[in-house]
């Protein structure tokens, strides 16, 4: 986990990012599909902020494998405001410099707390670029945290570590000259 030792800074930047987008969001959006082809939109919106409080849970020394990466959902105009908790929640759990060398179970294994945060910095950047295809309103993604999480997903996520229990597909193709972003996507396994 070398590409980002301190991803905290970054995390919040890509749920300051995600925020914005979902601002964007009208009820009339929420039962899309996405990228993500098991989740409408409204499905993936409580995935992204449940796993919000999963990295918090985390943060707070629980066991990721304790807590379902969901959350009730909100009212369809209640979306920015669960983001908003959850992302409180998130930077009060982390705040302790000490906790990014902590022993920390995440859903893939036990790793110091600094890969956890790098893990979910790589879900919610990739997860914005999920939201924005399925929106498709030219919401501009940033590049340079697309490029921290693809350097986070080609670090931990090499071709061949998928997979029986990895929840993501083989790399996909993608011309020499695709943006950030598609790249990072189809490191993940979307069809770009």
């Amino acid at each position: 986990m070398n590409a980002v030792q301190d991803a905290r800074p970054q995390y919040l930047l890509a749920l300051d990012q995600l925020e914005k987008l979902i601002a964007t969001i009208t009820p009339a959006d929420l039962d899309r599909p996405t990228p993500c082809t098991e989740f409408t939109l409204r499905q993936l919106l409580n995935h992204v902020v449940g796993g919000v409080h999963r990295l918090a849970y985390m943060g707070e020394g629980g066991r990721a494998a304790d807590i379902v990466p969901a959350i009730e959902d909100p009212s369809d105009q209640g979306w920015p405001a669960a983001l908003g908790r959850a992302r409180a929640r998130a930077t009060t759990a982390w705040a302790d410099d000490a906790k990014l060398g902590r022993p920390t179970s995440a859903p893939w294994g036990e790793v110091p707390g600094g890969a956890a945060v790098g893990g979910y910095l790589m879900e919610a950047v990739t997860h914005t670029w999920d939201i924005a295809t399925s929106l498709g309103n030219g919401f501009v993604l940033d590049d340079a945290l697309a490029h921290s999480a693809l350097g986070i997903a080609q670090a931990v996520l090499p071709p061949e570590a998928r997979g029986e229990g990895v929840p993501f597909g083989r790399v996909e193709p993608v011309a020499e000259d695709a943006d950030v972003h598609t790249r990072l996507a189809a490191w993940l396994g979307r069809r770009v």
